[in-house]
């Protein structure tokens, strides 16, 4: 089983993202019993974010709430969290650090330890340094929280960040649907350090669920209307990988998801690559129970994989313009 923090988990996580942003969040009720089943089935990886939502409902509010009617549960979870957000984006200034984790600690009310921060982007206003060494030395050394993880970086802030201080963590996006850190040098560059890589977005933006068919599956208000690779004249170039995937799941005797998800946990068996901990999100209990089955893969299902990857270029960037990648 892979480890965090010296804590063991379960070999696929969970992503609170989806409990808190979006135009019309599920209910409490609902949320709660989705994380009590993530708890049931072994994904004790939870990764939410200050910024998921607003600032009376965001990750760390719900788990607030949550821990508050279910404390047995705040030792069973490892927690990651990613803040950093100013009044004017990203902010890594000493203040803007103590501004961050000062509200995500206090959001907690006691109730749960914070094992890893990570902020959202890199802030390219303030030296790595700087930022890190704020933290920690008035929040790790102190224990206020665990670690430091990394977000959306290149392979280049992976090197330096691991030369400032001890890097707990590197989340990053990797699905079939987004494999750029496995050529990027990212994922080499985690494994020379022994930094696990935890894997957003492994089932693509649910592209890889075999639940969109087409682009009206997508809420009008769903932000996946703003990607690049959702749009009319990239999506039915990239759905042609969703059908595929479903095609050899049904081989597989599994669904397009857990096909999605235990491929990317399968990358990290190969040479030269870091432990992989994907962390799908989901906002039901059936999502979750499905997400959350292990499916062990086959050489010859990754060579099959490699062969469809090899001839797939996906249509359109992982995102818009206004949102920063790779910092």
């Amino acid at each position: 089983m892979p480890q965090l923090m010296g804590k063991e988990i379960g070999p696929i996580g969970f992503g609170l993202m989806g409990l808190t942003w979006r135009a019309n969040p599920c209910s409490e009720e609902q949320a709660f019993e989705t994380m009590r089943a993530a708890l049931e089935n072994g994904m004790n990886f939870w990764n939410g974010g200050e910024f998921y939502g607003t600032p009376d409902h965001n990750s760390l509010t719900l788990l607030d709430r949550y821990f508050a009617k279910y404390p047995e549960d705040a030792e069973k979870v490892v927690l990651s969290i990613k803040g950093g957000m100013g009044p004017s984006g990203i902010d890594g200034s000493p203040e803007g650090v103590r501004r961050t984790l000062d509200n995500c600690i206090k959001l907690l009310n006691g109730r749960k330890k914070i094992d890893m921060f990570e902020y959202g982007r890199r802030d390219p206003n303030t030296p790595l340094e700087v930022t890190f060494g704020v933290i920690d030395k008035e929040y790790v050394q102190t224990g206020k929280i665990g670690g430091i993880s990394l977000s959306e970086v290149k392979a280049s802030t992976v090197h330096e960040a691991a030369k400032i201080t001890k890097i707990v963590a590197c989340e990053v996006e990797l699905s079939l649907f987004a494999t750029d850190v496995l050529d990027n040098g990212v994922a080499a560059a985690c494994a020379e350090h022994g930094i696990p890589l935890v894997a957003y977005s492994p089932i693509g933006r649910g592209i890889l669920t075999g639940q969109i068919k087409s682009l009206d599956d997508i809420p009008q208000d769903s932000m996946l209307r703003h990607y690049p690779r959702f749009q009319p004249d990239t999506f039915p170039i990239n759905i042609q990988l969703a059908h595929q995937v479903e095609e050899m799941a049904q081989k597989k005797g599994c669904t397009s998801a857990q096909l999605a998800i235990n491929w990317t946990r399968a990358v990290s068996k190969r040479p030269g690559m870091p432990e992989i901990v994907p962390i799908p999100g989901a906002t039901t209990a059936d999502r979750v129970n499905e997400n959350a089955k292990v499916v062990e893969l086959s050489e010859q299902d990754m060579k099959e994989l490699d062969e469809t990857l090899s001839k797939f270029t996906p249509a359109g960037a992982r995102y818009p313009p206004s949102i920063p990648m790779e910092g």
